[in-house]
Formats: structure tokens, C-alpha cells, sequence
């Protein structure tokens, strides 16, 4: 019944994001950059097999997003002392500033669109968000 205007206004709401974050973000950062510099300021240090469970795509596509990072000097790989077959990706200083700046950018856009309605408002769409994403 209100499924149309549910996905009319999802992809609305989703464009406008994307369109406000590519245009805020670059040129140093792409919003997928800014995911995995995420995941990396939780977990210190990952392989690369590990951010294949965080985002929806191939091996070979991470290998060409930390190849991007790392010439940015967003990232950098070091071989496990131990076992010379592990790569760990870390965040540098950098990426750690972009991430911050990243996260910023994002907030200040989501408080921007929340703004509008009011704070239970807020705390009941989070709420019915949750519901329906689990």
C-alpha cells in the first residue's frame, strides 16, 4: 500500500545523500574510502579479506579501493611479522583526519534532514528504520 512512496522517497533521500557527499567529500575522500577508514579507527588494523563482510563487493574491488587509499596516503599494508602471507591495512594520520572530516560532513547533512521534524519524531523513525531493516 504505501510501498511506492516508501522506495519514491528512499531513492530520493538516498540520491540527495550521495549527491551532498560526493560533492563534499572529494577530491581526497569517496564515501566507500570513508567506510573502510571507519571500520579501521574501530579495529586498529584488518586484512583485506576482512572488509568483505562490511562491503558489498568483490575481492579484486578492494584490492583497487586500498590500492587508491594507499597512494592517497589514506592507508598503508605491512606484512604480518609472523606469517609474510598476511597483509594488514592500517589507517595513517591522514585517513584518520579525512575519517573525522568524513563522519563530520555526514552529520551535519543526516542533522540538516532530522532537524525537520521533532526529537521524538527522530527517536520514532529511528525506531520503526530498525524494525523494518531487522
Amino acid at each position: 500500500m504505501y510501498s511506492n512512496d516508501f522506495i519514491k522517497l528512499w531513492h530520493k533521500l538516498s540520491k540527495d545523500m550521495k549527491l551532498h557527499m560526493d560533492g563534499k567529500l572529494s577530491p581526497t575522500l569517496t564515501e566507500g574510502q570513508l567506510h573502510v577508514l571507519e571500520l579501521l579507527s574501530k579495529d586498529k588494523r584488518m586484512k583485506p579479506s576482512d572488509f568483505l563482510e562490511y562491503l558489498e563487493t568483490t575481492p579484486a574491488a578492494i584490492t583497487t579501493l586500498l590500492d587508491r587509499m594507499e597512494k592517497a596516503e589514506l592507508v598503508t599494508r605491512e606484512r604480518d611479522e609472523k606469517d609474510r602471507r598476511i597483509v594488514w591495512i592500517t589507517v595513517t594520520d591522514k585517513g584518520r583526519s579525512e575519517c573525522i572530516r568524513g563522519i563530520d560532513i555526514r552529520q551535519r547533512f543526516i542533522d540538516s534532514h532530522l532537524s525537520r521534524i521533532s526529537t521524538h519524531n527522530q527517536q520514532l523513525l529511528v525506531y520503526l528504520l530498525g524494525k523494518v531493516a531487522n
